[in-house]
């Protein structure tokens, strides 16, 4: 199930630099995406609340999720790239994780351990320098 916040996106635009040559110092490129989270109808309060805590670094003190993009050369461009990665952060974030499985160690490879082990502590023990009181 794929969640679309399009609807809910505020949209500013800024000058923005990089490519564009003489464009960028009077046309208003860069698109700055916001999303309150608290407000939103589209998603739930546990869905909110899970939202909040994995995207926490891109949330603002308002409570806003920040996008800003730079990249194309238009404003529509760039406003597509907006919608586009706040969609995907969004439903990357509400992606449950799988719980881990405890396994065993199987005893053939608890044995092939131990046996290097010891193979190497021989090989160690030969590196020695050799002690002429032992003989």
């Amino acid at each position: 199930m794929k969640i679309d916040i399009t609807s809910e996106i505020i949209f500013k635009t800024a000058r923005s630099g990089g490519k564009g040559g003489q464009n960028v110092n009077k046309v208003e490129t860069m698109v700055e995406g916001r999303w309150n989270i608290a407000t939103s109808s589209i998603v739930n309060n546990e869905q909110k609340i899970v939202i909040t805590k994995k995207l926490a670094n891109r949330i603002t003190l308002d409570g806003f999720l920040l996008i800003k993009s730079q990249e194309s050369r238009t404003q529509l461009g760039n406003k597509n790239l907006v919608i586009k990665k706040m969609n995907e952060l969004v439903n990357i974030a509400l992606i449950k994780k799988k719980s881990r499985i405890a396994t065993k160690i199987s005893a053939a490879s608890k044995e092939k351990r131990i046996d290097t082990k010891k193979r190497n502590a021989f090989n160690k023990l030969g590196r020695k320098k050799v002690n002429p009181n032992d003989f």
